[in-house]
């Protein structure tokens, strides 16, 4: 019922708006796939209703918002504070952002409809065809041609000026939540951040609908004036509604893939989309068919896994954008606990959109080492003022790797373009620190903004140090060594927030295996097998002059201030959770921990007769 009525309603308003009907009816048929799927999963049965009985719930805070809570009945995960946490510091951050760029938006307004209005006086009225000259009745009845009427389009012009210079503030932010499970982060965007004006909470599940209605009343009237909650499929909903929300927040359970084409199509020019992946056993190329079939990459299994994650899911976002004449620009890219999640701002111009082969990369990765090197998609190429785009030169390396001799393992293409904005980053860290009791999670947002603060960023991928001594087979040099080595050969050095271990560095891989041959040699090593990569890196002599002397940029300002970057988990089982509406088994103990399953499956033996439970305990 629920796929006919949204059939009805999507039908009319597409054709209306004059979208491409081939988009819907796909959408549409993949829920009529995914409705028969949950028929048959359900085995034909309604959805069980929530309890009436207030005692059954369970209330949880978080910041200012509470939620009630029946089992699993609708999604919740505590470990996805952090999640909701960096959302609104950096959903802050939009908002100012917004304040400030909305003089200038507005003077581009100003100077366009002047432009047009100039333009409009400028055309000559063809005296010979006065049988093409338009005439209206004024307000008195008295008849006029056009031509008289130009000054009052002229006045009329320079009200509507003067009604844009009248906006002195921006509207205020419209907010689509597209996968809202019990509403809990739209409530909190509606109750902790300023300037919010409206949240729709959409979700497709029934349950989930009437806990987000029921959750909103809890939370009083600002909530009730805030949120709303509509029962609907995200993507049709999406499509229905082009460029009308500020900010999108995609946070689903597994893949954003289904969401991404509509999602870019609903977002005003210069607004925000939030999203974030949870699939990382994709990402990171457990499964590089599957990972290609939704993201239009291929992964590569290598230590910077993470970060080519983030690089994959921002390409993918450009690919879908670029079909409408728009195009992203990265705010924020993490990786934390057990997903990835990226902030771009959306813009509208053909013009920017052809710089996209220039932000992509193919990734080669030698089999034997640590080596990689990225091959851009495209060039420029600048001739008398006029920039012209041709293909990327290539290969950039050889069939076999020149450092072991191994082959090499092709991966991408990704964003190989900046994935944080350093201005973005410094405002949202700064406002985190200035209210640390408006975030739950502030300790782990302020670790993770204070690492990602210091990474190089104009250098795609890392290195872990850790690799490199293990295909030498060699002791490690501490980290503060090994930057000072490339900080005295000229190059710069960071870390990463994807990994503690990692390093970003702009050195070519020749210069890192030159210091680390030169620290063999002050470390000597047991001779190789000759088939292994090191005794092939071994067998080469440095060409460099490495010098280990300690340099004084080898320390970050967060580590000479002995700042947290890198935080453990708050509590066990800080991981993914199961999905709603799944039973409770003991397969779910390194999700829930063990105390939960053992209570359950003792309340379930209680429940069971004497003589099944007999046959469980022999």
């Amino acid at each position: 019922m629920i796929l006919s009525a949204l059939t009805k309603f999507a039908k009319p308003v597409v054709r209306n708006l004059g979208l491409q009907s081939t988009v819907l009816r796909r959408s549409l048929g993949n829920m009529a796939f995914e409705d028969e799927k949950s028929k048959k999963r359900q085995g034909h049965e309604k959805p069980k209703p929530l309890p009436v009985d207030p005692m059954e719930y369970t209330i949880l805070k978080e910041g200012d918002a509470e939620i009630l809570m029946h089992g699993n009945d609708v999604f919740y995960n505590k470990t996805q504070v952090v999640n909701r946490d960096l959302s609104i510091a950096v959903l802050r951050t939009f908002i100012s952002k917004r304040l400030e760029e909305h003089p200038v938006k507005v003077a581009k307004k100003v100077d366009s409809r002047q432009e047009k209005s100039e333009e409009a006086r400028s055309e000559p009225v063809n005296e010979e065809e006065p049988s093409k000259v338009l005439h209206y009745q004024d307000l008195n009845g008295v008849s006029q041609d056009a031509s008289q009427a130009k000054p009052s389009d002229s006045s009329n012009g320079a009200c509507e000026t003067m009604a844009i210079k009248a906006q002195a503030e921006p509207k205020p932010v419209k907010i689509l939540e597209a996968l809202a499970a019990s509403g809990l982060r739209a409530l909190r965007y509606a109750r902790e951040v300023d300037g919010v004006g409206s949240v729709i909470a959409i979700d497709n599940d029934k349950v989930a609908y009437e806990a987000c209605k029921r959750n909103i009343k809890l939370n009083g009237s600002v909530a009730c004036s805030k949120v709303e909650a509509q029962l609907a499929d995200a993507r049709v909903y999406m499509l229905t509604h082009e460029k009308e929300f500020d900010v999108v927040d995609l946070d689903p359970y597994g893949s954003p893939s289904i969401f991404l084409d509509s999602a870019v199509q609903s977002v005003v020019d210069g607004g925000m989309l939030m999203c974030t992946a949870t699939d990382m056993a994709v990402l990171c190329g457990n499964n590089g068919e599957v990972c290609y079939s939704k993201y239009g990459s291929y992964p590569s299994r290598a230590k910077y896994c993470h970060e080519m994650a983030l690089r994959i899911l921002i390409a993918c976002i450009e690919s879908h954008a670029n079909r409408y004449k728009r195009y992203v620009v990265p705010v924020l890219s993490v990786s934390v606990d057990f997903y990835i999640r990226v902030f771009v701002r959306i813009y509208t111009s053909a013009k920017e959109v052809k710089n996209t082969p220039i932000k992509l990369s193919y990734v080669y990765q030698c089999v034997g080492c640590d080596s990689f090197h990225l091959q851009p998609l495209a060039r420029t190429v600048t001739k008398n003022n006029s920039v012209k785009y041709a293909p990327g030169y290539g290969p950039v390396v050889p069939q076999e790797c020149s450092d072991c001799g191994k082959r090499f393992n092709m991966a991408g293409p990704i964003w190989s373009a900046p994935i944080h904005d350093p201005e973005w980053i410094t405002s949202t860290l700064a406002s985190v620190l200035a209210t640390k009791d408006r975030y739950p999670a502030h300790e782990r947002i302020t670790a993770l903004l204070t690492a990602i603060s210091e990474e190089l960023l104009d250098v795609p991928l890392h290195l872990s140090l850790h690799s490199l001594c293990a295909t030498l087979k060699c002791t490690s040099p501490s980290a503060i060594i090994f930057r000072s080595a490339v900080i005295n050969a000229g190059y710069h050095i960071s870390g990463t927030h994807t990994l503690a271990i990692g390093l970003k560095t702009d050195a070519p891989m020749n210069v890192i295996w030159d210091i680390m041959r030169c620290w063999v040699k002050l470390h000597p090593v047991k001779a190789q097998p000759p088939d292994q990569s090191g005794y092939a890196i071994l067998a080469k002599e440095p060409t460099l002059e490495v010098n280990f002397a300690r340099a004084s940029a080898a320390l970050s300002k967060a580590q000479a201030k002995k700042v947290a970057r890198f935080l453990p988990n708050p509590e066990n089982h800080w991981g993914p959770k199961p999905k709603a509406g799944r039973k409770i088994t003991s397969k779910h103990a390194s999700l829930l921990g063990p105390s939960k399953i053992n209570g359950f499956m003792r309340n379930n033996e209680d429940a069971q007769p004497d003589a099944k439970r007999q046959r469980q305990t022999i």
